[in-house]
């Protein structure tokens, strides 16, 4: 980036630490937004697939909600 006349990078942290719930729901909508689990990847074996990933959840879950510590975002911004 430099040799084609930016000037940088700046790196700014965001976020980070706070606690955010999640419900099943969201936690499967999250696990079909992955490359390697999207429905249509998952074709026909979608709805059993989902199914386990509930069930898993429910049974691990502590009143179907669960507990999230959320990732700082490093930003590295050119100028």
């Amino acid at each position: 980036m430099r040799s084609a006349g930016y000037d940088g990078p700046t790196r700014i942290i965001v976020g980070g630490g706070e606690i955010e719930e999640r419900t099943v729901d969201d936690l499967v909508a999250a696990v079909f937004s992955l490359s390697g689990s999207t429905p249509a990847l998952l074709g026909a074996d979608r709805p059993a697939f989902e199914a386990d990933l509930r069930g898993l959840l429910r049974r691990a879950a502590d009143h179907d909600l669960f507990s999230e510590r959320r990732r700082e975002i490093d930003a590295v911004i050119w100028h």
